[in-house]
């Protein structure tokens, strides 16, 4: 903290196909040296100021992932990471992954190969590839329940799969909207529509934990890619990149229906046509997702928390 009270952070920017993720390497809260659950609380309790002052207007967006550098409690690891955004807290972001291991990249702090990387919900392996490309190992991901249906007003019934992919989605089965660009107002009403009867309604996904994610599907259009879909996020924003969770929800899906094997490569598109690659391995019959994006540190910066700025600490709704 400076003599006249400014609070200087400093974050690198990137972007995940499109979806950004502002991390935090210096300048952020005390938090303790506990487990990563136990800090996410602490962060949650007494510092959620902070949160507000990275990533919402008017230093940053509802659609910036921001993510909280940490020291690992496992020695083994190779960062600790707590991702938040415009509303709340990440368990787990698989975009975010990326960024976070191309970032540490940038900052000479890793070299090509596999590593791991501390969250709130586990810890997941990463591995920096020669050319640049990042491959997430995910927490176990599954289906909790298949074709559920919701009475969603002005739309009528919609059936999806309730999954978990490190955050819970609800896997939308059919629709008959366009998932292109232009079409982005009217799929974000539908898609906070379906949130909005599913927390009316009561679906949940395990322990009565919120469905905080919805995602459409539609073929793609280019070649070799199996899906695109349109995922929209806790804060309303959509993600601009195909969602490493949503990704992984969906491959445990595919293969609970019979409908990929394991090791098989799976192509998703997002809505604005950056692609990951999906595949899954099973042990102890858990499903164990892998996603393959690219990242690229797009900014450097330091941001200033001048306590005499009314909105120092960021606008919030």
């Amino acid at each position: 903290m400076a003599a006249n009270g400014w609070q200087r952070v400093k974050v690198i920017d990137s972007h995940t196909g499109g979806e950004p993720t502002r991390l935090v390497v210096s300048g952020g809260p005390d938090l303790g040296r506990g487990e990563l659950a136990d800090r996410l609380n602490e962060f949650r309790q007494h510092h959620d100021s902070f949160r507000s002052a990275v990533v919402n207007e008017p230093r940053g967006s509802d659609v910036v992932v921001g993510a909280l550098l940490c020291e690992p409690v496992d020695a083994t690891c190779a960062a600790g990471i707590i991702f938040f955004n415009n509303v709340g807290y990440l368990g787990m972001c698989g975009h975010g992954t990326i960024g976070l291991v191309a970032t540490l990249a940038y900052m000479n702090r890793i070299t090509p190969g596999e590593h791991r990387i501390e969250t709130p919900v586990g810890v997941v392996s990463a591995v920096l590839h020669e050319n640049g490309k990042v491959t997430v190992n995910n927490v176990a991901s599954y289906r909790s329940a298949a074709n559920v249906a919701v009475k969603v007003p002005g739309y009528g019934e919609v059936r999806g799969d309730v999954a978990w992919g490190g955050n819970w989605f609800f896997l939308v089965r059919k629709h008959d909207l366009s998932l292109t660009l232009k079409n982005v107002d009217e799929l974000t009403t539908f898609t906070w529509a379906i949130r909005t009867a599913l927390r009316e309604s009561g679906i949940s996904g395990d322990h009565r934990k919120e469905i905080d994610h919805v995602e459409l599907f539609a073929p793609s259009q280019i070649p070799g890619v199996d899906s695109k879909n349109f995922v929209l996020c806790p804060g309303k924003a959509y993600d601009r990149s195909p969602c490493g969770t949503g990704t992984s929800a969906k491959l445990a899906c595919l293969y609970a229906d019979g409908k990929i094997k394991e090791g098989q490569v799976w192509k998703q598109e997002s809505i604005v046509g950056s692609v990951f690659e999906g595949t899954v391995r099973v042990k102890d019959n858990k499903i164990y997702p892998s996603i393959t994006g690219s990242a690229f540190v797009n900014a450097e910066a330091e941001l200033i928390l001048n306590p005499q700025d009314p909105l120092c600490m960021g606008i919030r709704v």
